[in-house]
């Protein structure tokens, strides 16, 4: 039995892959460790399928490095293709742009040994920025995949859609695998849309099983982020395809008698925060990129019931 398979999803990460895999190659203190690196490639056009061939030739065979093709486009796919392409315990996910630290994969074993009642956890994830963000960035970062909640392990609160991206997690595979549907409800950013929402769902669905989702501050990874993402229309673009899945992703769990409540709930919510932002920034809002990413993600999140019932009835 594997005790960690780490699967990379990507798509044309030719550019990108080869740092990922130079981390998981050269991890520390794996002895007594059996594991594995599973490459996941969603339709990608360029080399990837070289870049992963090439690593193959000289990978360590302690640590298999395997891959395989998923044809169905999104992120959400391509995760199920890993839980089911893998026999391990646990699947630690990573992007392919998030760079594990060297002893991530030992860190996750060592929590994941300790902690067996846990569905999914997720660790440190730090920016590496190509050019340094504005001071005021920090509101805005967790919409980055950027995850520093101290240094005391705890459990997030799925009901406030507080939860780790799974950008760098750690899934227990058979918590996967009875808890989240074949056909999810967000797939991820496929084409032109930036929607996401698909890494919050399936940590939904294994919380409304009984599964805790964990926070571990000794697991660190490194998100790389160049310049342009940190230009104001990325970072709108970007905002918004997060809001609109917020209303979807707070009806997964409930009853469809009480799903209009709480609809309604997160229109006048983001309604009152929306009034709020604007009296606080009005004089700034066209200069104070951070400021204007928030209100973006306010009303659009006011907005997400609306889009919600336009996507149901098209």
């Amino acid at each position: 039995m594997v005790d960690i398979t780490v699967a990379i999803p990507t798509y044309n990460g030719a550019d990108r892959l080869p740092i990922v895999l130079e981390a998981l190659r050269s991890q520390v203190n794996t002895k007594g460790i059996s594991w594995e690196v599973l490459v996941v490639d969603n339709n990608s056009t360029d080399n990837t399928a070289k870049v992963v061939a090439q690593f193959q030739t000289d990978w360590p065979t302690s640590s298999p490095l395997r891959y395989c093709v998923e044809t169905r486009q999104g992120a959400a796919y391509a995760r199920q293709r890993a839980m089911h392409s893998s026999q391990s315990i646990w699947v630690g996910l990573l992007d392919d742009d998030n760079i594990p630290a060297a002893d991530w994969v030992a860190q996750a074993c060592q929590f994941g040994k300790a902690h067996p009642q846990v569905g999914a956890f997720g660790g440190q994830i730090h920016g590496q920025f190509e050019s340094p963000p504005s001071p005021d960035f920090r509101r805005i970062q967790s919409f980055f995949a950027i995850r520093e909640r101290g240094d005391q392990p705890h459990r997030y609160d799925p009901d406030t859609l507080s939860l780790p991206p799974t950008a760098a997690v750690v899934v227990c595979r058979n918590a996967w695998l009875e808890s989240v549907p074949q056909t999810q409800l967000l797939v991820g950013r496929v084409g032109d849309s930036m929607i996401g929402g698909e890494d919050f769902e399936v940590m939904l669905h294994m919380h409304h099983h009984g599964w805790e989702i964990w926070y571990t501050p000794t697991m660190h990874a490194y998100h790389q982020i160049p310049s342009w993402r940190l230009e104001r229309d990325y970072m709108q673009s970007l905002i918004k395809a997060a809001s609109l899945c917020i209303c979807p992703l707070r009806l997964i769990n409930v009853a469809p008698q009480r799903q209009p409540i709480i609809a309604a709930k997160v229109f006048l919510g983001a309604l009152r925060r929306v009034i709020l932002h604007w009296l606080k920034y009005r004089g700034t809002l066209a200069t104070d990129d951070v400021a204007a990413c928030e209100m973006t993600f306010f009303v659009w999140t006011m907005l997400s019931p609306l889009y919600m019932v336009k996507q149901r009835w098209l």
